[in-house]
């Protein structure tokens, strides 16, 4: 009976994907149905069950899961050979498991509608259009680094710890949800990452445990990037799966904040991925523009990109090309390069929008 169970589930894994696949192309009902219906009562009811522990329950779940699974993988390698089709039963039964739990509770959020779509904004934009607004957030961006620093050469020093801005960062949502009601957050639920050192190596700051809906946050990365590295997991937790809608809310919901040091960090995140798509347009542009950042600014900009490249080894690249997998299969066709289309929002957005 146990077997013919475990052959049912494992075989179920084939009409689950015919079925996502399906609702991959009806945009509008996973939006009106599960986005903003289902997934938002069980995103609420696993922030509420799971928010007050102080540490990451579901890390705790991903650690004694591969210990689970390396002693089967022991215990059972002979089955490999004496016991081939079973042996693959139990390795597919799992899978369905794992893929039918995946986006019950989180993952068909891929899927919903684009979020330009029901922000009513373009897609596209010019490259004029780009230039002026990255002026525009220029000027914001020094504003408030001289406000804080009152030198122009001196980097930003956050004055809170991480626990501080664990609890701070995610009161954005407090003021961001005035503007966009359907992002109001409660409760919180966001830890660091008990895998800090290995998330740091594979390359990546931070992500949403979908299984516990546990906003993950590397709890190595410089303290400037903490704020927005929070705010943009708090927006995978609210349902937005593409990671260039995660950071066009996540540097929205700091950009709100009433605190100068997280709005800095809000201006700044956003105006790094507009440098950057400056930069691949138009190199001489870009160092045109780049000198009217405040140099405290790019000592910022300097500090994360050395801490990365002083955390770089060869196994970093295997990871970003498994995820890069990862989202393209997801129906983000642009892989980890969609992260860049945060620029689209930013602009389009703010072309109806004072900044």
């Amino acid at each position: 009976m146990l077997k013919e169970k475990k052959t049912i589930i494992a075989l179920a894994l084939f009409p689950q994907i015919i079925i996502i696949r399906i609702l991959s192309n009806y945009p509008d009902f996973v939006e009106t149905y599960y986005s903003k219906a289902f997934y938002t009562l069980i995103s609420k009811l696993s922030r509420y069950i799971l928010g007050w522990i102080p540490f990451s329950f579901g890390d705790l779940i991903y650690a004694l899961t591969i210990i689970y699974g390396v002693r089967w993988l022991v215990l059972n390698r002979k089955r490999l050979r004496l016991d081939t089709k079973n042996w693959l039963i139990d390795i597919f039964a799992t899978l369905s498991i794992f893929y039918f739990v995946f986006h019950v509770f989180w993952g068909l959020n891929y899927y919903r509608q684009p979020l330009h779509k029901s922000l009513e904004l373009e897609h596209d934009y010019t490259t004029e259009q780009l230039i002026s607004f990255t002026e525009r957030l220029i000027k914001k961006s020094n504003a408030i680094h001289i406000k804080i620093t009152n030198n122009d050469t001196l980097k930003v020093e956050m004055p809170y710890n991480k626990s501080e801005l664990f609890k701070k960062a995610p009161e954005g949502y407090k003021y961001l949800k005035e503007t966009f009601p359907h992002l109001a957050y409660h409760p919180r639920s966001v830890k660091q990452s008990l895998f800090s050192y290995p998330l740091t190596y594979m390359g990546f700051s931070g992500y949403l445990n979908p299984f516990t809906n546990e906003a993950q946050v590397d709890g190595l990365i410089p303290i400037y990037k903490l704020s927005t590295t929070t705010t943009h997991e708090i927006a995978h937790q609210l349902g937005y799966a593409a990671e260039n809608e995660a950071n066009f809310i996540g540097s929205m919901a700091a950009i709100k904040h009433p605190d100068p040091y997280i709005q800095y960090t809000g201006y700044t995140f956003g105006l790094r991925f507009c440098l950057n798509e400056i930069y691949r347009r138009d190199p001489d542009v870009f160092e045109r523009m780049e000198k009217t950042v405040n140099p405290g600014i790019l000592k910022n900009y300097k500090e994360v990109r050395e801490f990365w490249k002083k955390h770089q080894n060869p196994a970093e690249p295997l990871f970003k090309t498994f995820y890069n997998g990862f989202l393209i299969a997801n129906k983000q066709s642009k892989g980890m390069q969609s992260y860049n289309y945060v620029v689209a929002l930013l602009v389009n957005y703010f072309e109806k929008n004072s900044l």
